[in-house]
């Protein structure tokens, strides 16, 4: 991740981030670069590991929910009377990846009834596909405006899915818990390549619903804190 402006990443196990104007430095610019997955440097596990569990990452998460959340609200209050929030994303610089984010949106509007995924213009964070030896990320100046950026070979390693959705449940709200289950979404890549989940459990879900409801007022400092 290298845009100038002031970085927030997470690397997943799964990891993720976001940034107003700025474009993944790594990201795939060429037809050649957004061909198949296969193609890509591979990320390394030390690289990754460098991200994973860090206090940085705790709050750049945080940071990254915070902002997609201002934005998603305030666009609510122009519209007042509607009884969920609206989070849209642009999907269209991860071509590669175009069916596992549908997918990822399904899951989490089928999951969740406080928020909805809608792909459109106007959007609270983009996707971005590339090379990245951290793995997957997000960035955010915290104005509401960032990306997710897709690594090829943390994909073709991991459950693209579960990779994606993972991502997503940052943009949500939900930190990270890499010493959970395959049944939790959250656990990201701790359980191992064989997991294959892009599912939230139930505690998840629940927890998704209560932020969303209640607003940034339900934003307490340790909503990211993560469970040892």
């Amino acid at each position: 991740m290298k845009p100038s402006t002031m970085v927030l990443s997470a690397a997943l196990g799964l990891g993720l981030a976001a940034t107003l104007t700025a474009v993944p430095a790594s990201a795939a610019t060429t037809a050649d670069a957004r061909a198949p997955h296969s193609q890509s440097a591979p990320s390394t596990v030390a690289s990754r590991a460098a991200y994973a569990g860090s206090a940085t990452e705790e709050a750049n998460n945080k940071a990254f929910f915070e902002a997609v959340m201002k934005s998603a609200q305030a666009k609510k209050a122009a519209s007042p009377g509607l009884a969920t929030v609206t989070v849209v994303y642009d999907a269209s610089q991860a071509p590669s990846f175009a069916t596992e984010i549908a997918n990822s949106a399904r899951i989490w509007n089928s999951s969740v009834r406080n928020v909805q995924l809608r792909s459109g213009s106007n959007a609270d964070f983009r996707y971005y596909e590339g090379n990245d030896s951290r793995g997957s990320y997000a960035s955010t100046d915290g104005h509401g405006r960032g990306y997710v950026f897709l690594d090829y070979a943390q994909n073709e390693q991991y459950d693209s899915t579960r990779v994606t959705a993972h991502e997503t449940g940052h943009v949500l709200g939900l930190p990270d818990h890499y010493s959970g289950p395959c049944s939790e979404l959250m656990s990201g890549g701790g359980p191992g390549p064989s997991c294959t989940n892009p599912y939230p459990n139930s505690t998840e879900r629940s927890r998704v619903n209560q932020l969303w409801a209640n607003g940034l007022k339900s934003l307490d400092r340790d909503v990211f804190a993560k469970v040892r």
